[in-house]
């Protein structure tokens, strides 16, 4: 009862901001049922003068903290959970804090790496970028007698406690909305809440970075134009992450590209088939390939950094997404349809017919288009109309990868307006396609399916034992019956009762708090 008292109380507080921010005014009242509607306007009345301008959600979740900037850059990925308005007014917020004081973070580097600063560094400059969860710093080691610059990246201390208790207030609400709303459940909110606290405890152990970082090396190793930033393993631990200093030319700084007489054509093309290349080859690309974490070095090779958000996609889904892309650039949508079926994604119920209708509704606008006369907001909108319509679950994974492309898109159309992404994705579509799907592809396959049969087949001895004890253990229940014993009966009795009467102290709870809020608002 305390933790849930505990939970009311803050997510009070964060309505309080959302109502202050003007973040109801948003909402339409005619999708509300009546008693929401009354609520609404009784928000209304304390919102402060001056929040109808600018980006609403995103002040609110600035001012709440850490692990809500978090939330509403999540949430920017998933257009299908908050819609595609309210996504694209997130794309817009920043992950920047001011910056934690320097003798701090030394303390956090010595106790971290075991040894003062200046024996693991011979220079440890000041910030020079701080987040939600860290900063970077610029410094110096020496190796052989010569300096070279790194890059190390600082936890926040403390940063975990606070997070832990957030991400327990976003679960506590996801858990209810499932339990009240068929919506909520089809949405799946509670596995929203799952992945992104999954997400976070990764960003919060550094090692787990610098080991995307390493996986990521590896995979593009034979790449001539892209590559990621070394890990120095021995000043690198939980809370501190020491990589190579990367002096290229940042993505979003047009002016020194225009300058430096950049192909700014050749460059968005570099950018879309290097994420189509991680994401269908390796099954394992960046998720925040945003400007400002993505740099072009003196040898022309992007260089992406900030890999704490990384996105994986399993075997059956880089077939989905490489039949998707080509049933598209083909304009084969019953082939775009099935694929939706056998991957399990659309109720085998709905009609593939019906289905290839919905999606040449999507496809047809963008062909022959160039990117700058394709909406991407209204695409992703009627893609989100269509999962709902065919009762398609959410995929987080693909959820992910869909935004990530969009985000790239815009990042390779900002050097070429006309970029069709199209016709720029079909060769390296095209070529994954003939190496997994075409003959030698299908051999493999096969192969790997004799290597799984076996496994099964060696396993049967041991599921067949199992087997038989689950069905003494049946019949033994059918013949003796499933017998509760008086202590179980009452104990049910009274977690039932304490239930029902921590849920109505919770409402009149709620209720109060609402109603103090108004008062001291006036």
């Amino acid at each position: 009862m305390i933790s849930a008292l505990s939970h009311v109380a803050r997510l009070a507080r964060a309505a309080y901001v959302f109502a202050r921010e003007g973040v109801f005014g948003v909402v339409d009242p005619a999708l509300v049922p009546a008693p929401g509607q009354v609520l609404l306007r009784m928000a209304r009345l304390i919102e402060r003068r001056g929040a109808k301008s600018g980006p609403r959600l995103s002040r609110a979740l600035t001012r709440l903290g850490p692990a809500y900037l978090k939330l509403g850059q999540f949430l920017a990925t998933r257009p299908d959970v908050v819609g595609v308005a309210l996504a694209r007014d997130l794309e817009s917020l920043q992950d920047r804090l001011p910056p934690f004081p320097q003798a701090e973070a030394e303390r956090v580097v010595a106790a971290s790496l075991d040894r003062p600063v200046a024996q693991a560094f011979a220079a440890f400059g000041p910030a020079v970028a701080a987040a939600s969860i860290a900063q970077v710093h610029r410094a110096e080691i020496e190796t052989g007698g010569a300096r070279r610059q790194v890059a190390v990246k600082v936890l926040r201390p403390d940063v975990g406690a606070r997070f832990r208790r957030d991400l327990a207030d976003f679960q506590f609400v996801a858990e209810r909305a499932e339990r009240y709303s068929a919506e909520a459940r089809r949405l799946r909110l509670i596995e929203i809440i799952a992945t992104m606290s999954r997400s976070v405890a990764m960003e919060m152990d550094l090692r787990l970075e610098a080991a995307a970082l390493s996986e990521m090396a590896e995979n593009t190793s034979g790449d001539p134009d892209f590559r990621v930033p070394t890990v120095d393993w021995d000043r690198t631990t939980a809370n501190v992450l020491t990589m190579e200093w990367i002096d290229g030319i940042a993505l979003n700084d047009h002016a020194r590209l225009a300058s430096s007489q950049v192909d700014l054509p050749g460059l968005g093309r570099k950018v879309i088939q290097s994420f189509l290349r991680h994401a269908l080859r390796d099954g394992f690309f960046h998720a925040d390939m945003h400007p400002g974490n993505l740099f072009l070095d003196d040898a022309g090779r992007l260089v992406a950094v900030d890999f704490g958000i990384m996105g994986r996609l399993g075997l059956k889904e880089r077939r989905f997404l490489a039949e998707i892309l080509l049933g598209f650039i083909t304009r084969d949508y019953r082939r775009v349809a099935e694929v939706h079926f056998e991957a399990g994604y659309v109720p085998a119920h709905h009609s593939v017919e019906n289905f290839a209708q919905a999606i040449r509704a999507i496809g047809e606008p963008i062909h022959n288009r160039t990117a700058e006369e394709i909406s991407m907001a209204k695409l992703l909108s009627l893609l989100l109309e269509v999962t709902g319509l065919f009762d398609m679950q959410t995929r987080p994974e693909l959820i992910l990868l869909q935004k990530t492309m969009v985000v790239v898109e815009g990042v390779a159309r900002s050097f070429d307006p006309k970029l069709d992404i199209w016709t720029v994705a079909d060769p390296v579509v095209r070529d994954w396609i003939e190496r997994n799907l075409g003959p030698l592809g299908r051999i493999q396959g096969a192969m790997a399916g004799a290597g799984e049969l076996g496994k099964a087949m060696g396993g049967l001895p041991a599921i067949a034992s199992r087997s038989i004890r689950v069905l003494e253990q049946l019949e033994t229940m059918v013949r003796d019956g499933l017998v509760l014993s008086p202590d179980t009966i009452a104990a049910l009795g009274r977690a039932r009762a304490r239930q029902n009467r921590w849920r109505t102290i919770a409402l009149w709870v709620i209720a109060f708090a609402f109603i103090s809020i108004l008062w001291l608002a006036r």
